[in-house]
């Protein structure tokens, strides 16, 4: 058999001859010829002469000793059936799992189950038709009658943990995955705080670690500052757990959202989902947030904000800003700078009214130099808020509605396959932190679901996605500085 390196990865067509004791057929040797018998079917090879009627002499001679036969012959003896059909075999061997491809003949075939299931030994499944050529493989075997063919497989350590079968067209093909990944374990932290390692499937296995709060038993802060990347530990050294926040803009590391720490905002609204908490179990949702200007004159102005355009919009974040047809007043602080045509490149630490270049009450209104101050309130008032999104459970259900955010179909924070990060809680009042391995959040928001979350929100993801617990990195493997990061603590 073969032994192969944990990380090695095998494909290929194996054996062209089955081993006789699969078939049931018992060999022996009787005045220098080697008999072959099953049940009343009996025939028999003469070394250097060939196979005796009423087989062909020419037919393939056994091989490996009297291990294996050719299916030619196993046809002309009758040990196949004739009317079973047969499927050549390829495989795929990695780390995590074995993958048994049937290729199977054209026509009609017989019926193939979809199928899938957790076993914690032998992995037993059987397929109507005749392997002529069965991999060499530990702990793998195959068993043959006139219905077809059995295989058995043992995964390394001597379990398998999961396995699923499927048919595929064009050409027609039946694949047989079995996955053999570690078991979920459990690590105290601190009282109230546990560490869950654990595979999910979707239906491939997904790495799911999350870091669970008891109710009652944390308090939490988001951490960081604006316009500095720093690694998550740097930003609270005292802190259990940390998990990164929200997104940010990665030339200038200004953040993009919504940051509230003790009643104050750090930044102001894109218009995604946001994390808002006073104390107790967070919840998750577009916020309802009021901005307005004020002029040198005293007046106020209700504005729209970043996402949320109207005919005064306040743009907070660095990038392109405005649209054709508007004029642009960069800010500075309080400070206007200067008033310029749509759209406009705005910089790091400037923000910028847009207005109808049309409208007579605000060309020419405000000079260079000119005062004009930008306020929000968010409503209700919470003394906690970091914006990211999209929102995956609400109450309970499936919230994800990613276009509903700002999303577009293809953008790629939605449609990447890649690390995840998020926050979720119970209905009791657990708080999770949870990262997972590559998949989409959308499979996310499902398996938090069948977890027993009541709510979740994304945070950042792909290489922003990391788990810290007293300052070592839990999951993935890589760090990256961030801007923002959720602090957790006993309480």
């Amino acid at each position: 058999m073969k032994r192969l390196p944990a990380l090695l990865l095998l494909c290929g067509l194996a054996l062209a001859q089955v081993p006789a004791a699969w078939l049931g057929i018992t060999v022996k040797e009787s005045s220098g010829a080697l008999v072959f018998s099953k049940g009343e079917i009996s025939f028999s090879y003469v070394p250097g002469i060939g196979w005796n009627p009423p087989l062909q002499a020419t037919l393939p001679p056994p091989k490996g000793g009297r291990a294996s036969l050719d299916e030619a012959v196993l046809r002309a003896a009758g040990i196949i059936p004739p009317g079973l059909p047969t499927a050549r075999m390829r495989y795929r061997l990695a780390k995590d799992r074995l993958r048994l491809v049937l290729d199977l003949p054209p026509g009609p075939t017989p019926e193939l189950p979809r199928a899938e299931g957790e076993s914690p030994g032998w992995f037993t499944f059987s397929v109507p038709y005749f392997i002529p050529n069965p991999p060499d493989l530990d702990g793998l075997t195959f068993r043959y009658d006139e219905r077809g063919t059995e295989i058995r497989y043992l995964a390394p350590e001597g379990r398998v943990y999961r396995w699923r079968t499927f048919k595929l067209g064009a050409p027609p093909r039946y694949v047989m995955d079995a996955y053999f990944v570690p078991p979920p374990s459990r690590e105290t932290i601190t009282s109230g705080f546990e560490l869950r390692r654990e595979y999910v499937w979707t239906p491939e296995p997904l790495e799911l670690v999350r870091l669970i709060a008891a109710p009652g038993a944390w308090r939490m802060k988001p951490v960081g500052e604006p316009g500095k990347r720093q690694k998550p530990p740097q930003m609270a050294p005292t802190a259990l757990a940390l998990l990164n926040g929200g997104y940010y803009d990665p030339k200038t590391a200004t953040p993009i959202g919504l940051w509230v720490a003790d009643g104050v905002p750090l930044s102001l609204p894109y218009g995604r989902s946001t994390l808002m908490w006073d104390g107790g179990t967070p919840q998750a949702a577009v916020p309802t947030f009021k901005a307005w200007v004020v002029t040198p004159d005293g007046k106020t102005h209700t504005v729209g904000i970043n996402r949320w355009p109207a005919r005064l919009t306040a743009h907070t974040i660095p990038g392109r800003v405005g649209r054709q047809g508007e004029n642009v007043i960069v800010v500075a602080g309080d400070r206007v700078v200067h008033t310029y045509p749509a759209p406009l490149q705005l910089q790091a630490g400037q923000w910028a009214l847009s207005y109808p270049a049309g409208d007579s009450r605000w060309n020419g209104r405000l000079k260079p130099g000119d005062r004009l101050s930008l306020y929000g309130r968010l409503e209700p008032p919470v003394r906690y808020a970091l914006e990211a999104g999209p929102l995956l459970l609400q109450g309970g259900r499936l919230a994800y509605d990613p276009a509903a955010e700002g999303f577009s179909q293809n953008a790629p924070q939605i449609r990447k396959v890649t690390y995840q990060a998020a926050v979720a809680w119970t209905r009791k009042g657990e708080l999770w932190f949870v990262v997972s391995g590559k998949t989409t959040p959308g499979v996310l928001a499902k398996q938090l679901l069948a977890l027993g979350a009541w709510g979740a929100i994304r945070m950042d993801s792909g290489g922003s996605a990391q788990l810290y617990l007293r300052g070592a990195l839990v999951f993935p493997t890589h760090e990256r500085p961030v801007v923002s990061a959720l602090a957790l603590w006993p309480k």
